[in-house]
């Protein structure tokens, strides 16, 4: 038996030129692509690491949310941090977005271009 895919999104859900669905749901899995520091017309809004940060969490969780999932049902996150002397920050705001027990988690860094501090994508289940 093949399980359903789908690419949930709404209006709420943050666009991309790029040529990526920012999710697809494969039977109970949902996996979101990386979402980076962008507005809602999808371009990319420099900002200081932990603005970045946020702005980056705050699409992953409208992508979720669009999918019919959220941030406490994540089980993995992707996160990508151009600049090793971050990773303090990195860990201090991720605790205020994920809870114990925490998703399993990869970092990555010195991967991203000039213009990004912080990308991050993750599986999740839905609610």
């Amino acid at each position: 038996m093949n399980p359903i895919v789908s690419y949930p999104r709404d209006a709420s859900t943050p666009v991309s030129h790029l040529p990526f669905s920012p999710a697809v749901k494969v039977g109970d899995l949902i996996f979101v692509s990386g979402q980076a520091s962008a507005d809602a017309t999808g371009q990319l809004v420099p900002d200081t690491f932990e603005g970045e940060f946020r702005r980056s969490v705050e699409n992953l969780r409208a992508v979720l949310l669009a999918a019919g999932s959220d941030l406490a049902h994540v089980v993995q996150t992707r996160n990508y941090v151009r600049d090793p002397a971050h990773v303090p920050l990195y860990n201090q705001l991720y605790r205020e977005y994920f809870s114990p027990p925490y998703p399993a988690r990869t970092t990555i860094t010195h991967c991203l271009p000039e213009t990004l501090h912080y990308e991050i994508e993750c599986i999740a289940v839905p609610r």
